[in-house]
């Protein structure tokens, strides 16, 4: 498996990584600066992500990029 680390802060930033063939996302430093309502967003915004982008879950989304 794969980890997207680095950087994560928004959905934006774990769809891309979810894509590109992550099937973990680590929250770390962004989650020090934004505090735990950080996770409440990102799983909001990447839903919403989801759902547009026409994957039932995430496991249908990861590594979409890489094909």
């Amino acid at each position: 498996p794969l980890i997207g680390c680095g950087g994560v802060a928004s959905g934006a930033h774990a769809y891309t990584r979810i894509r590109a063939g992550a099937s973990l996302v680590q929250l770390y430093s962004a989650l020090v600066y934004h505090g735990p309502e950080l996770i409440v967003r990102i799983k909001r915004d990447l839903a919403e992500r989801l759902r547009a982008g026409g994957y039932r879950s995430i496991a249908e989304a990861v590594g979409a990029d890489a094909h």
